[in-house]
């Protein structure tokens, strides 16, 4: 089968909600019998733990943190539940972890679209999530943070359906993504190679690591990400003369105090001569964030085609990956 392109993914974006939904099977847990949730993942399998934390925060009653390593914590145990997400299921750090939780006795979700993760699910009978194979690990977001949603909504007794029901059909008729795309890509196509820093509220941290994770893996750019109000006490001291990066500005308005940090910076880069995007977010809902996203994978895509870059391969990564069988 043929490699889906990052293009159709976008278009064909409302289907991986759909998919999601119909192939949810009910875990049966309570978070009431857990003393934590730890959700283990990388790069594109990762981001989507670290979007749904943000947007359950001030629901969960116990704390769910996300993962990146090799390793879960040391507080993990039989009162942990361990959500272990990997697109190609053979990501050798998740496999790790896999290991550990199982060593500590954790309760253990997978999420996998197949390989040796999913091998380990049947083979342990744990509640599996799948993802449609064919895609770039990078494009399934929508199932990944879908079946997430899903997951975590369960564990508070919350039906998240009608919401990724809402989402598929926005994403039906994404124009409003689309437009947004075009006015950022407008912005910066004649600095499009510079560097990316994109400025975020506490809400919007998690999709600001989603856009910098896009233009680096598909424009093959520097970004990076700074977060509201911590930037402005430290980050802003570098601002005394104009620089060579596109800012984009990504703040749901949730706070007066970080709006006003907003305008200050603002100001200051505009006095400077920088180049901004101030993307009009209304709010940190789901449909919002999921607009956000979709709009910046867009931006990824065309700064791709202007730089002429092939955002389907991934040459480092997979020396990467080499260089590392040749160390084990």
């Amino acid at each position: 089968m043929s490699a889906i392109t990052h293009e159709q993914s976008l278009e064909n974006f409302s289907e991986q909600f759909e998919y999601a939904i119909n192939h949810y099977r009910a875990h049966g847990k309570n978070i009431h019998k857990f003393r934590n949730v730890i959700i283990g993942g990388l790069g594109g399998s990762g981001i989507g733990g670290r979007i749904a934390r943000a947007y359950f925060i001030n629901e969960m009653p116990i704390p769910v943190e996300v993962f990146s390593d090799y390793s879960v914590p040391a507080y993990a145990n039989e009162q942990t539940l361990a959500i272990l997400c990997s697109y190609s299921g053979n990501t050798e750090e998740t496999l790790t972890m896999f290991g550990e939780a199982q060593e500590k006795g954790c309760e253990i979700i997978i999420m996998a679209a197949g390989g040796t993760l999913t091998e380990l699910a049947k083979k342990y009978e744990l509640p599996t999530y799948t993802i449609a194979l064919g895609y770039q690990p990078r494009m399934t977001l929508g199932f990944a943070l879908s079946n997430l949603l899903l997951i975590l909504g369960e564990l508070l007794g919350k039906d998240m359906i009608p919401s990724l029901t809402a989402l598929q059909g926005q994403f039906k008729n994404h124009e409003t993504a689309i437009l947004r795309a075009k006015e950022m890509h407008a912005c910066f196509q004649d600095q499009i190679a510079n560097t990316f820093v994109i400025v975020t509220d506490a809400a919007f941290e998690a999709v600001g690591i989603r856009v910098c994770q896009q233009i680096q893996e598909n424009a093959k750019g520097e970004a990076f990400m700074s977060v509201l109000p911590e930037a402005n006490h430290n980050m802003i001291e570098s601002y005394y003369q104009k620089r060579d990066n596109n800012f984009l500005f990504l703040n749901s308005g949730n706070n007066e105090r970080v709006n006003a940090r907003f305008e200050f910076l603002n100001r200051l880069l505009t006095e400077k001569g920088n180049r901004i995007y101030q993307y009009p977010i209304k709010d940190s809902s789901l449909s919002s964030l999921f607009e956000v996203i979709h709009a910046c994978d867009w931006l990824s895509i065309w700064a791709s085609d202007d730089k002429k870059e092939n955002n389907m391969e991934v040459g480092i990564i997979m020396d990467l990956k080499g260089f590392l069988a040749q160390k084990s």
